[in-house]
């Protein structure tokens, strides 16, 4: 229930923000061409909160239901309009003003995902470094050479400092059905280039997150010695005569090789007798340990309240900060804004191409789920989702279809070749043609998630 609850406020938080910068850009811009404005509306349905401000008394309202907004303008298409605020009128304005505050929107959009990966940049983000981990025998990656415990370094000559950055290459290059070219370097500092051809991977298992799988490649695991760092008062560790930086060798018999191990031992096994052989110094210790039963969530688990000995350089070889200076952050951001939307462009193109499955699009529940699994870990983790469902917005808006920012921009595209606005009765069957295809492609993404929900 608690999850459910984090995934709506932060969808709630994500989306209410998005809108608002999206529709801040019209009303932004539709104020320094002088267009009246007479509402800006976050959400559509039922007013849950109204305020008027400035000199306008523009209408501020946060609607009912929080999947969109609009910023209404005065028009003489949607309502009589006095003569001595026609100059303040939309339809009034020249062509190039509104074609400015249309795209003002989406514009807004890719601007909010420059920041937020601006942002990121410079805070930096603590990543695994691209060491491999096991490699499958006959996969994509062991025919070209891949092997267990290299590191990447580059790929296509694009420094990878961390496996996020690997994985963002990766997924870039699968989409285009590329040959890659990574230059890895193994545990004696041999370096080689290693070619793949991700062409062999289809744009489904990517986008099901099993690109990793298909290639045949794993993370490596932080695998932590099973070493006591702590021992906790009143604890089965402590009644049991455990100590601080004992070893853990065996349990009944079975040797145990890391702490994960150790730890999954403990807690299969509430109330039972385990035999245990401990590295103590130099000495082997035999000690009989008995894990308490707890309840956690909807099992019975065991428990010892002992924690693990983290050597201090343990995560430095393992772990490293991605960050920049703000000069060079910022190019980075607008690198990435570019990379995401182009990729977001293409991904588009192959679904209606059908190289690409439409069962990949996402919509509000999955959204949500994402939302809350990116709040949960943290802000940084939360900024590069909204960078990400931004650019989406900006892209899928200037999208030629009518009733979007795009299909507005296309009929003003029409009009400047042809020296006069579409018709009224053009635009119309446009709308209606518009409103049928994001209905459908609404319905498919509910669908999805729905589908995906009911596993």
């Amino acid at each position: 229930m608690i999850d459910v609850l984090q995934n709506i406020l932060a969808f709630i938080v994500a989306l209410g923000a998005l809108i608002t910068f999206h529709e801040f850009g019209h009303y932004w811009v539709a104020r320094r061409c002088d267009v009246k404005i007479l509402r800006f509306s976050i959400g559509f349905g039922r007013a849950i909160y109204k305020k008027q401000f400035g000199q306008d008394n523009t209408e501020f309202v946060i609607a009912a239901l929080p999947l969109g907004g609009y910023v209404k303008m005065l028009d003489e298409r949607e309502g009589e309009v006095k003569e001595e605020e026609l100059p303040r009128s939309f339809n009034y304005k020249p062509l190039w003003q509104r074609f400015a505050i249309v795209s003002a929107g989406p514009v807004f959009n890719f601007i909010f995902a420059i920041i937020a990966y601006w942002i990121i940049f410079v805070v930096g983000v603590n990543s695994l470094k691209p060491f491999i981990g096991e490699v499958e025998p006959s996969s994509i990656s062991s025919q070209s050479g891949l092997a267990s415990g290299q590191e990447i370094l580059s790929i296509n000559g694009t420094k990878t400092p961390t496996w996020s950055t690997v994985i963002e290459q990766l997924v870039s290059h699968t989409v285009n059905g590329e040959v890659i070219y990574l230059d890895v370097i193994d545990n004696d500092g041999v370096e080689q280039k290693v070619e793949i051809d991700l062409s062999r991977i289809s744009i489904d298992e990517m986008a099901e997150g099993k690109l990793l799988k298909a290639l045949g490649l794993s993370i490596i695991e932080l695998k932590l010695a099973a070493i006591i760092g702590e021992v906790l008062p009143e604890g089965a560790a402590e009644k049991s005569g455990l100590r601080q930086y004992d070893e853990i060798i065996s349990s009944n018999n079975e040797p145990v090789t890391s702490w994960g191990e150790w730890v999954e031992l403990i807690r299969k096994n509430p109330d039972k007798t385990l035999n245990v052989e401990v590295l103590r110094g130099e000495t082997i210790v035999n000690i009989e340990v008995i894990p308490e039963r707890v309840q956690s969530e909807n099992e019975t688990i065991g428990r010892i309240g002992a924690a693990v000995f983290r050597p201090d350089d343990l995560f430095d070889s393992y772990f490293t900060i991605e960050n920049y200076s703000l000069p060079t952050a910022f190019t980075k951001a607008l690198k990435k804004t570019w990379e995401m939307s182009v990729l977001t462009l293409r991904v588009l193109g192959k679904m209606l191409i059908g190289e690409a499955s439409v069962k990949n699009l996402s919509g509000p529940i999955s959204i949500a789920q994402y939302a809350g699994q990116s709040a949960g870990i943290g802000l940084i983790a939360f900024l590069s989702f909204m960078a990400i469902v931004s650019i989406s917005l900006g892209v899928l808006n200037l999208l030629p279809v009518p009733l979007l920012d795009g299909g507005h921009l296309m009929y003003y595209l029409i009009e400047l070749v042809i020296g006069k606005p579409v018709s009224e009765a053009m635009q119309i069957v446009g709308q209606q043609v518009g409103l049928v295809l994001l209905l459908g492609l609404m319905s498919i993404a509910i669908f999805n998630d729905i589908t995906r929900l009911l596993g």
